[in-house]
């Protein structure tokens, strides 16, 4: 699912002799950072180069992974569920697209219907949409991740289920 419990997770960092000492056993709590940060975020740390026609969607922040900075990326991060996962746990009809930029996060039908608005500052577990106070940081956001969907090819899951089921 697409709220806080099904896409937030913990990455263990391990450098000895790369990371801040006084950084060593501690969480940062303050940073968004992805997985989709990791590749190019090590290659800075490594002083390697990438291959130059590669464009990479993550950003590079390795102040945040040797314990020097909490930044956050930049960048928006977009989410989108498998449509064969539409119930969860009981949950019936879960929110199909998410995305997170800064404070905000937002989640929302394919069509961009429904949203929901949090601000994950002051409500990490998503108790209390706030869309209704904040509309044109709806708009952006929903307008943001309806076209990112848009872009992308169709998801293959409920095919694959299909197939999966037949086999």
């Amino acid at each position: 699912m697409l709220y806080e419990g099904g896409i937030r997770s913990p990455l263990v960092v391990w450098a000895p002799g790369l990371i801040e000492p006084a950084k060593s056993g501690t969480v940062n709590r303050a940073s968004v950072f992805a997985a989709i940060d990791l590749v190019p975020t090590l290659l800075e740390i490594a002083g390697a180069e990438s291959p130059g026609d590669v464009r990479f969607d993550g950003q590079a922040l390795p102040g945040v992974l040797l314990g020097r900075s909490e930044a956050s990326r930049d960048e928006p991060l977009f989410f989108r569920r498998p449509p064969d996962r539409d119930v969860f746990y009981g949950v019936a009809d879960l929110p199909d697209l998410a995305v997170r930029h800064g404070k905000w996060k937002l989640l929302c039908e394919y069509d961009g219907s429904e949203p929901q608005l949090y601000d994950l500052e002051g409500d990490r577990g998503e108790a209390a949409s706030i869309s209704v106070r904040h509309p044109d940081v709806v708009r952006r956001l929903t307008g943001a991740v309806v076209a990112w969907h848009e872009a992308l090819p169709p998801d293959a899951g409920e095919t694959y289920v299909t197939l999966k089921k037949d086999q």
